[in-house]
């Protein structure tokens, strides 16, 4: 070996500017596969599994507080037909919507600002804290009460809204890097599928919980369904401790001079398809899951509690395979078209159910399984390409905030749902609510053929780059990445790429 290939001892343990993993430096002698030499490739490697499958861990935890008020709305009904009145349903109910429209937003600019891991182990501080106080509900009056449990439920809203950014970004990138070609599927089964299967399982805790207490002590059945829901993100929080921001993160984070108007005119057309595809789906689907329970029990005999309760489970466990399907089709038709499907599928079933919901609703498991296979569509569609398109089809900078901004705007559509569902069935009809779906089906198929990218599940380094040639042929010129992988935006970049953006302007 020739004195030009040695690498002095004093040159490996001492500090430089140039790391490797950043444009230009190759990785140290002793790990080739490290992307830098602070952090070895087998302790990347082990992060990145582990923030994939704490995010599923945590998410479940999203879904069964979202699904929470589903037979909660039932339960308080009965137990405060007095004071929950159709306002104070709404207003519970909204609570966590409101909070995770914020908790979106905020979460989603602080994850690229400060880091996938900073943003993650608060989401998951504030879930517990806001579940615990809510759990604790109390006030002078009925009516106090309920006005904590929404101030609490809005703090638990902060928490789970800021998990679709902070746990999808992080999951997305760890695929990313350790099982490329199956990034889509994993991803969906580490995010979508916990979330929807949090419904069927927020009905089980329910079941299990009222047949222990009894139909007598209905206030102790809310509060320890209540109470479980802060157990859960608590399993995964000391892996989130450990956990390391994605190589991906560390190289493309832009954390001062965000340049946000050449963002918005770079992807302003993938932004009007996610935003307006989830406000669309999030519009039928939640006030569907917050109420599905009021629906069954309206057609079921008496109103009887435990068995609008197990139609309900059964309901959510025919809506959960179309998450698997969704998964297993997502690489084989193609994000777009797998979105389309789903949203085809509010447009048939939301008609027949609507058309015919007189004659339906009179056989019950008929109603319920045409209920369920309108929810399984969303499920297989607009649910599971969603949070993959949207964390797939912006750059590493910018993908918390845009994801964020989509969920948001995914959440608006929820609470604008839940608002106009109990006035749609007063002043049109029940069946409404359902012709009302099947319209949206056919609103969110135009938004996602217009405007929605075709993405093909490449390397998301790729859209790295040429996001950052993009902003280095406007005249951006700032820093990129943290730490270790830390350099000018302008470094580094492949010729071909910079080539095809100079073309386009």
């Amino acid at each position: 070996m020739s004195d030009s290939d040695r690498i002095s001892d004093e040159e490996l343990h001492t500090p430089t500017e140039k790391v490797a993993g950043a444009p230009g430096v190759v990785a140290v002698p002793e790990d080739p596969a490290a992307s830098s030499r602070q952090v070895s490739s087998r302790r990347q490697r082990l992060s990145d599994l582990f923030t994939i499958f704490c995010a599923g861990f945590a998410l479940i935890s999203d879904g069964y507080q979202n699904n929470l008020m589903t037979m909660t709305n039932v339960l308080f009904k009965k137990e405060y037909a007095a004071q929950y009145t159709s306002a104070v349903s709404t207003q519970v109910s909204n609570a966590l919507l409101v909070g995770e429209i914020l908790g979106q937003i905020t979460i989603g600019l602080t994850c690229d600002y400060l880091g996938r891991k900073v943003a993650i182990v608060t989401t998951t501080a504030l879930i517990v804290i806001g579940g615990i106080l809510a759990t604790a509900s109390n006030g002078v009056t009925i009516l106090g009460m309920f006005w904590m449990l929404t101030v609490c439920r809005g703090i638990v809203g902060f928490g789970t809204g800021g998990e679709y950014p902070a746990s999808s970004t992080s999951a997305s990138e760890a695929a990313n890097e350790y099982t490329l070609k199956q990034r889509g599927p994993v991803f969906i089964l580490v995010t979508n599928l916990p979330l929807s299967f949090g419904g069927p399982l927020a009905v089980i805790v329910f079941l299990i919980v009222i047949s222990a207490a009894g139909q007598n002590h209905l206030s102790t059945v809310w509060r320890v369904c209540f109470g479980i829901g802060c157990l859960l993100p608590l399993t995964v929080f000391y892996f989130r401790l450990k956990m390391l921001n994605s190589k991906l993160y560390r190289r493309g984070a832009i954390k001062r001079r965000v340049p946000y108007l050449l963002v918005f005119r770079y992807y302003w057309k993938s932004l009007i398809g996610t935003c307006g595809a989830w406000f669309l789906y999030d519009f039928v689907t939640f006030p569907n899951g917050v109420f599905s329970g009021v629906i069954i029990s309206s057609v079921v005999p008496n109103a009887d509690i435990i068995k609008t309760a197990e139609y309900q489970l059964l309901l959510g466990s025919i809506a959960l395979p179309g998450v698997l399907i969704g998964a297993w089709l997502c690489n084989r038709l193609g994000r777009k078209n797998v979105m389309m499907l789903g949203f085809s599928g509010y447009l048939v079933f939301g008609l027949i159910i609507g058309c015919a919901y007189n004659q339906i609703t009179k056989i019950i498991p008929l109603f319920i399984i045409f209920y369920g296979l309108m929810l399984s569509f969303g499920n297989l569609g607009p649910g599971d390409m969603l949070g993959l398109l949207s964390s797939e089809s912006y750059a590493t900078a910018v993908r918390g905030t845009c994801y964020g901004i989509s969920a948001a705007l995914g959440k608006t559509g929820a609470a604008v749902g839940t608002e106009a569902f109990t006035p749609i069935q007063n002043n049109l009809g029940k069946r409404w609510t359902f012709i009302v779906a099947a319209i949206c089906g056919v609103a969110g198929i135009l938004v996602t053929f217009f405007f929605v990218k075709d993405v093909k599940g490449d390397d998301l380094a790729n859209e790295d780059e040429a996001f950052r040639a993009y902003l280095v042929a406007h005249g951006w010129d700032g820093e990129m990445g943290e730490d270790d992988l830390k350099a000018l935006a302008d470094e580094g970049i492949p010729p071909a790429v910079m080539g095809a953006e100079e073309v386009k302007m």
